[in-house]
């Protein structure tokens, strides 16, 4: 029976990707997104995914979307974690309010998201919970304390739950993308992305979003079962860790 996998931010970018994926290689996807509608709906229509709103920020709202995900696709045996936001700005100018909605949406729906599964999982004595971290928490970037300082607590999430259940048949890993070629990528301006960016990348180009989905793939088979704790890095070579 094909297992079930739910990627949060799953109907755009990297989350895309994933969720695409996924489906290729056999399992039962369900992708969240927060608030853009007609972008979910396209991306429903395009790969017959099914797709599901509601805010990982909040705990309340996580647990009522996964149960209605359970009680359409079955227990959920895959969860990717790879919702996430920016607000950018230098620490002396950021507001509460900057600070709060990516700590909230990047390292909280890591607890809002997984506690939810955690417990099934332990049960059927099998899980596979993959979060999409950034090369950004792992050496820090300019204008992104929130970002970065959420972007690392999910590494050290990830390693503390990998203990926790490293018995019970359960992975917990963590993916590290460098800069992918996505949409919010695609914003900075194109000077800045050739003379700032990526000469910094020894690949000399950017990432894409497939690439991060097969590291995924990886993590999730069912004969990945010895890696756990981990933190993959999938960067060029711009930050070897």
């Amino acid at each position: 029976m094909a297992r079930v996998a739910l990627v949060t931010g799953g109907t755009r970018g990297i989350g895309a990707a994933i969720s695409k994926a996924l489906k290729a290689a056999g399992y039962k996807v369900a992708a969240n997104y927060a608030g853009n509608d007609a972008a979910a709906e396209k991306f429903k229509a395009e790969t017959g995914i099914a797709v599901y709103k509601w805010d990982v920020s909040s705990f309340d709202a996580c647990a009522a979307g996964v149960k209605q995900v359970e009680a359409d696709l079955g227990p959920i045996e895959v969860l990717v974690n790879n919702a996430g936001i920016t607000r950018d700005t230098a620490f002396h100018k950021m507001t509460l309010e900057q600070w709060t909605a990516v700590i909230n949406t990047n390292l909280g729906s890591l607890f809002n998201m997984t506690r939810q599964v955690i417990e099934g999982m332990r049960a059927r004595k099998f899980g596979r919970i993959i979060s999409i971290s950034s090369i950004n928490g792992q050496k820090g970037q300019f204008g992104q304390v929130n970002y970065s300082a959420a972007k690392a607590g999910d590494i050290g999430f990830t390693k503390a739950l990998a203990l926790e259940n490293a018995k019970g048949g359960i992975t917990v890993n963590a993916i590290c993308p460098g800069y992918i070629n996505t949409e919010m990528v695609q914003a900075v301006p194109k000077d800045v992305l050739e003379k700032n960016v990526i000469p910094q990348i020894p690949a000399s180009r950017l990432g894409e979003p497939e690439e991060i989905a097969r590291a995924v793939l990886f993590l999730a088979a069912d004969e990945a079962g010895f890696i756990t704790g981990s933190t993959l890095t999938v960067n060029g070579g711009q930050y070897m860790v």
